[in-house]
């Protein structure tokens, strides 16, 4: 009978023992979360880059990606996406997904997108200039190369209502669109998590965009992986940057910890990253001359004008021109016997990548997912167009639409690199190297697990 007490007691102390550092790691947890807050205020905790060299398969190194980012791209980028014209974006939002029935929404307020009225957004973009296609030059130079790195200089005349064979909404059905003020619906947590957000990646990844072993592969089929994984990355930033700390109080903040659970502890998402940035910013430039004399319009002269200067700036920085001229070379791609079934894989994988945002339960997710692949779409059309005897006769022409979704996503990309520049070392030294770190908590946590179950 004793010895029976005393086990039962025993165990009884155990669970104690259990209970009581259950509480210590959460008031540890609760510790570490402030001092993160403290030391993530503190300018002197910036370290030295820990990325260096020259990104993969690209032609410009780490360090010069982060000056020129800094110094000429986010200023003028964050300037250019508040202007009147890249500021409407038009999306058809109210789409069955064509794969499996939609289930989740998310659980916040903030994952609804408030629409414009038809009076908000210009008069000009409610007609759009169409174009005959007999009316359409070449441009791409030489028929017999596959890609072709010139534009021609007197390309642009006018906006087109051609569809992106890229992407997978029909852009011409102007009945299922909507135009949405994307300052007005920034980009940022919404709490949609869970299956529902993981069934959407989980697409994406296995059934569209595999990883194949670098060892096994070649560039051209590496790109799309890390293209999206790029765009992947980019998003979990944007969403670490800005998110709620406190519902009750509605308050919003940083979430480093989430920083770097999501990206920073992968050295590959974080150069995927900086490969997105630099493909996209390589497709701005190749379309330099294009873009350069596109008519921004929207009626308001003294707006229209600021964003011809901006976007003149942007495309012609010397600073940009002399350190990075070419970031990405596509005339690399494409040369074997295999070159144009691997484009074509690549362009139907795409497509239905395109598709799945069409699955995306939740308003808001689903419009900045729309837009941000509308806009590599719309990349990968200016950099991969083939311009073989079909071709011929055609020259880039560009929708509106695609403009404004290629210039937010290069600067939704150039605000992620630069977050990460500025709050990576942060991230890490607060979740490496605080005494009550995140992994020393998960180790502690398993090894109380561990002694319960033995016991």
């Amino acid at each position: 009978m004793v010895k029976k007490d005393i086990k039962k007691k025993g165990y009884g102390s155990r669970w104690v023992w259990f209970l009581f550092s259950l509480v210590a790691v959460f008031i540890a947890i609760a510790m570490s979360s402030r001092t993160s807050q403290k030391i993530a205020s503190c300018p002197c905790s910036r370290g030295k880059p820990k990325y260096s060299g020259i990104v993969e398969d690209c032609s410009c190194d780490y360090e010069t990606v982060d000056h020129l980012n800094e110094e000429v791209l986010n200023p003028s980028l964050q300037e250019l996406v508040k202007t009147p014209f890249f500021r409407y974006f038009k999306a058809k939002l109210w789409c069955d997904c064509p794969f499996w029935p939609d289930d989740g929404m998310c659980k916040l307020r903030d994952c609804s997108v408030c629409e414009c009225p038809e009076s908000e957004f210009p008069e000009s973009f409610k007609k759009p200039n169409r174009l005959s296609m007999n009316d359409l030059v070449c441009q791409e130079g030489k028929p017999q190369a596959a890609v072709d790195r010139t534009l021609d200089s007197k390309a642009f005349r006018g906006w087109t209502e051609i569809d992106n064979p890229w992407t997978n909404d029909d852009e011409t059905d102007n009945d299922e669109m909507t135009y949405v003020n994307l300052q007005l619906n920034p980009e940022r947590y919404t709490g949609f998590s869970g299956p529902s957000a993981r069934r959407i990646w989980d697409a994406v990844y296995s059934e569209n965009c595999p990883k194949y072993p670098s060892q096994e592969s070649c560039q051209e089929e590496k790109i799309l992986y890390k293209l999206i994984s790029g765009l992947h990355s980019s998003i979990s930033v944007h969403i670490a940057a800005e998110y709620l700390l406190d519902e009750a109080k509605n308050l919003w903040g940083q979430n480093l910890t989430l920083l770097y659970d999501r990206v920073l502890q992968y050295p590959d998402r974080v150069s995927n990253l900086y490969f997105t940035f630099l493909f996209v910013l390589r497709a701005v430039t190749k379309a330099a001359d294009y873009l350069e004399q596109a008519e921004y319009d929207t009626g308001n002269t003294i707006e229209d004008l600021k964003t011809q200067s901006i976007m003149k700036q942007l495309l012609y920085n010397p600073k940009l021109q002399a350190a990075c001229p070419v970031p990405f070379d596509e005339a690399k791609l494409w040369k074997g016997q295999s070159g144009p079934e691997l484009k074509q894989n690549i362009h139907q994988q795409f497509r239905n990548i395109s598709a799945l945002m069409d699955c995306i339960g939740c308003e808001k997710c689903r419009l900045w997912g729309k837009l941000q692949v509308h806009g590599l779409g719309t990349a990968l059309r200016i950099l991969f167009s083939d311009n073989g005897q079909q071709n011929l006769g055609q020259t880039l022409q560009l929708q509106r639409n695609e403009v404004i979704g290629l210039m937010n996503l290069l600067n939704r990309l150039s605000e992620s690199v630069e977050f990460v520049r500025k709050m990576g070392p942060t991230a890490e030294r607060i979740i490496e190297g605080h005494p009550f770190s995140y992994k020393t908590l998960i180790r502690s946590w398993k090894r109380i697990q561990a002694y319960v179950l033995r016991t």
